[in-house]
């Protein structure tokens, strides 16, 4: 039997923050974009640059990770694998949506959000609104994780593969 593998590596640039929302089953799912650029000199010897934007999907505690520590504009490492997803509109029309399904995150971004133009007094805001009181950093001490990088547990995600239906992003 051959083998296969299905691994994405990105280092970039958020273009929106991250957006959090629950499946039916109250399952966190996060979406952001990043961007990617390369450059190289053409047959005149100009430099040409290109950017690539991703469409990037984090589920569960990475979800959550992702959405208090990420913001706008902020560089990252990204693993993960490709997925394509596919949905009929009202119309009938097939629609696909190529995304990277997030198993690594590293902040590489030194600032944090306060760099990114966040306002942590919005966030405590929300926070109290929500009823939690931990900060990002301290819920990284509580779940073992640097509050700079995170890894989606080797847990079974094939569960997921029905949830993703209901996602209309």
């Amino acid at each position: 039997m051959s083998r296969s593998l299905n691994k994405v590596l990105l280092i970039g640039n958020l273009t929106r923050d991250p957006e959090i929302r629950y499946t039916a089953n109250g399952v966190p799912v996060a979406s952001f974009g990043l961007a990617t650029n390369r450059s190289w000199k053409d047959n005149n010897g100009e430099i040409q640059e290109a950017v690539e934007f991703h469409n990037i999907v984090a589920w569960r505690k990475m979800a959550e990770i992702c959405q208090q520590i990420l913001a706008k504009g902020m560089m990252v490492y990204i693993e993960g694998s490709l997925n394509t997803r596919t949905w009929e509109d009202e119309s009938g029309k097939t629609n696909y949506k190529t995304e990277i399904r997030v198993s690594e995150m590293k902040l590489l971004d030194s600032k944090g959000k306060q760099g990114a133009g966040f306002d942590e007094s919005k966030s405590q805001e929300s926070s109290e609104e929500q009823g939690e009181s931990n900060s990002s950093s301290d819920e990284s001490k509580n779940t073992g994780e640097d509050s700079a990088g995170a890894s989606e547990g080797s847990e079974d995600n094939s569960s997921e593969e029905g949830l993703e239906d209901d996602l209309p992003f």
